[in-house]
């Protein structure tokens, strides 16, 4: 497929704005001819002077007539800036969207590849960068493309010598210029690359401070964190330093438009081409054009920005999405269905599941246990699909899920990690996301349910007490029932948790069972554990080991005849009884 061109990628996400960037040219073309009325009006003046009749009723009409172009230009220059810029910033939120929507569409395991810094750098700096040379590229750029055209025809009208004559300082300028930049490609993307670096070691910083305090480890993470810094000003600075001598010459150079009208335009003058008026009129015009050339050195480096940040945009709205289906689909039963599911995350690492069958009756109660790593979790994020199976397949009701529409998938499913992502909002609105038309009277019986209703009431601000960054506000525990109460208000079919309540407190552990249970009555449940007392209740325990089910059964069952289990069982149950000791023993050295 052929890529698109940076200025076409932006366009294409101009749907919404046309009308305005074409009011925006329109504009900047009727304030580019404005700007050319006082050059006219200083004309007209001059030559009244030359003809020795200045009167001053004529020069107070071309002043006017000067003023008034000069006025016009302002005014719709300012109103070309105000479209463009409505423009740029409508073209940035549709991109932010755009990167939104295809994150959400994406694989979970290739958006979970991309490091935070890198898409923060994207979604953040990189699209930013694209507003201000946006914003000005339409007004300023047809006005400095359009007004050393119109000042150059103009002067070929006069003589085509003297024309050309004004242009005499842009080749060797652009001379210099070209060598200044002879490696300006690769020495921008190492520059792009050092501060991608830099974005993602700030990120990495500061979210791992408090591992960081915890560990002592402050000197070597804040040498890393310095050291990239360093490094990034020390690059910026050596590649500044190599080019000022050559961009300084450049730039004594351009705007040095006299020095090839005044020899050129006496000698003509001597010979009879020019007259005086038109002489003085050449000079002031070929000063004209100096801003303009000027400004295309510096529209080099806009440009490269608009580039890169366009690219790194193209680079994520290139990642492959997960087909989809567009009409929803009936589904008669909630059961779930795996059969012969292989995955792997990448072609490197091998399979992390082989072959897994697994049955879910709708209402029933499954749990999944075994070792770390050995494909608990990936079982549970397949059934919600932020993977496609490689291999086999998986149903619900009994159609494959790749047929079921991502959104009906979401609303059929409802996922609960142990690592639960609370919004800096209210706790009242952080569970109503699970269903956003819930009245208040919903959200607390579910908030009640999750056993929530009690920490909550003892807050200073209660309901409207916001969860803070990633719900930093609250304790492993609170916030993992938030999540649970946001789950039970979502009344999903298909229940996953994933440790769900793994920071739950022993001693709300038995209120908060009863609430799973209220939340997962006549449902679908699949629940991964480690504490084993949570779900030794289940219907079915499947052990899960590498990536294949080595036994599966009731808890009875398993303890008479699987190994493994057994001694995950006797290791959980020595480990209550360890910190059960420990606590009676705190209680009588209180005492």
């Amino acid at each position: 497929m052929k890529k698109k061109g940076t200025f076409q990628s932006i366009f294409s996400f101009a749907a919404e704005c046309r009308t305005k960037m074409f009011l925006s040219v329109i504009c900047a073309v009727v304030s580019v001819l404005g700007g050319l009325v006082p050059y006219l009006g200083v004309y007209q003046i001059i030559l009244l002077f030359f003809k020795g009749t200045p009167e001053v009723q004529s020069i107070l009409a071309w002043a006017a007539v000067c003023v008034t172009g000069y006025i016009v230009k302002l005014v719709f220059y300012g109103i070309s800036t105000t479209f463009s810029h409505m423009s740029a910033y409508q073209i940035l939120e549709s991109i932010r969207l755009a990167l939104t929507d295809k994150l959400m569409r994406a694989p979970l395991g290739t958006v979970l590849s991309k490091t935070a810094g890198g898409l923060k750098s994207i979604f953040v700096d990189r699209v930013k960068t694209i507003e201000l040379p946006l914003g000005h590229l339409i007004p300023e750029g047809i006005s400095n493309l359009l007004l050393p055209v119109c000042v150059f025809i103009y002067m070929i009208s006069i003589d085509w010598r003297i024309a050309l004559a004004s242009l005499a300082c842009i080749p060797p300028g652009a001379l210099v210029y070209a060598i200044m930049m002879r490696n300006y490609n690769s020495q921008y993307a190492r520059f792009m690359e050092s501060s991608r670096h830099v974005n993602s070691v700030i990120v990495e910083y500061v979210e791992g401070i408090h591992v960081i305090k915890a560990f002592n480890q402050s000197s070597s993470s804040y040498e890393k964190f310095t050291r990239a810094v360093g490094d990034f000003k020390d690059f910026t600075l050596d590649w500044f330093r190599s080019t000022w001598g050559l961009m300084n010459l450049g730039n004594a150079i351009l705007p040095s438009t006299l020095l090839g009208i005044l020899p050129v335009g006496m000698l003509l003058y001597i010979y009879g081409a020019l007259t005086p008026a038109e002489l003085t009129l050449c000079m002031i015009l070929s000063m004209s054009i100096v801003g303009p050339v000027s400004w295309f050195t510096t529209a080099v480096n806009d440009f490269k920005s608009i580039q890169y940040a366009i690219n790194d945009v193209n680079q994520l709205m290139e990642l492959p999405e997960l087909p989809e289906e567009k009409e929803n689909v009936c589904l008669e039963h909630y059961t779930v269905v795996l059969e012969d599911v292989s995955f792997a995350y990448n072609d490197r690492d091998g399979d992390v599941l082989r072959n897994i069958s697994l049955h879910l009756p709708q209402g029933s109660f499954t749990a999944l246990v075994g070792p770390s790593g050995g494909g608990k979790s990936t079982v549970a994020r397949l059934i919600a699909r932020f993977w496609d199976v490689r291999d086999g397949s998986i149903s619900i009701g009994g159609v494959d899920i790749r047929k079921i529409p991502l959104s009906q998938l979401a609303d059929t499913v409802s996922f609960v990690t142990q690592d639960n992502f609370l919004f800096n909002c209210s706790l009242l609105e952080n569970i109503r996301l699970g269903k956003p038309s819930a009245t208040d009277e919903e959200v607390f019986e579910a908030a009640r349910a999750a056993q929530c209703e009690h920490f909550i009431s003892h807050l200073e601000k209660g309901w409207d007490t916001t969860a803070g960054e990633a719900g930093g506000k609250l304790s492993g525990g609170e916030r993992q029932r938030i999540a649970i109460a946001r789950a039970i208000l979502k009344n999903a079919p298909v229940v996953i948790l994933d440790e769900a309540t793994a920071f739950t407190d022993p001693e709300n552990e038995a209120q908060l069972q009863r609430s799973i249970a209220a939340l997962t009555e006549g449902k679908t449940l699949l629940v991964i554990a480690h504490r084993l007392s949570t779900i030794q209740n289940a219907d079915r325990i499947v052990v899960l080991e590498k990536g294949q089910i080595t036994a599966e059964g009731t808890q009875q069952e398993l303890l008479e005849c699987c190994a493994l289990y057994r001694d995950m069982w006797q290791a959980h149950v020595g480990a209550r009884c360890w910190a059960a000791g420990k606590e009676m023993k705190g209680e009588l050295t209180d005492a």
